[in-house]
């Protein structure tokens, strides 16, 4: 089984927030295939608030009510466990204050705060449940797509049998 951490970008297509939703038809049969394979999907709170900010960003108010409605709508299914990704706990504040700790040098890479937290959120999900795979849906061109770590097998090895 998969856990798939649900990006910005995958949420803003599977969405059709326009002008992030170049991808959309590709992500809503990914997202088909995801759900028909029982994997496990994860909305991060930075996927909520980033996807919420590019359709605070829209142009046309009547598209922008009209998307944050949508938005409104699938968070608050998510919410209350009647969607098909389920949404992240907030992190702890020890959690918050290793973040930041490591921030200046994700930033120099080019990482946001937010990337961060999705690839700790993966960091985590890794050592919980390594039999499992692990990835983060993306479609940005940043490395969060290389965070996909397959399921290590587990062979039980048998006694002898003469």
């Amino acid at each position: 089984m998969t856990i798939c951490i649900v990006d910005t970008s995958a949420f803003c297509n599977v969405l059709d927030v326009p002008g992030k939703n170049q991808r959309r038809d590709d992500a809503r049969a990914a997202l088909r295939n995801f759900i028909d394979d029982n994997a496990d999907l994860l909305l991060p709170l930075a996927a909520v608030y980033e996807t919420g900010r590019h359709i605070a960003q829209l142009a046309d108010g009547r598209v922008r009510r009209a998307s944050a409605e949508s938005f409104v709508k699938q968070v608050g299914l998510a919410l209350r466990g009647d969607a098909p990704w389920a949404p992240t706990p907030l992190p702890s504040a020890p959690d918050l204050a290793d973040w930041l700790v490591e921030f200046p040098e994700a930033a120099t890479a080019g990482k946001s705060l937010a990337d961060l937290s999705m690839i700790k959120l993966w960091e985590d999900q890794c050592r919980r449940f390594e039999h499992r795979r692990v990835l983060i849906w993306t479609y940005d061109r940043t490395d969060l797509g290389a965070y996909d770590r397959a399921g290590r097998i587990h062979v039980r090895s048998r006694p002898f049998q003469r």
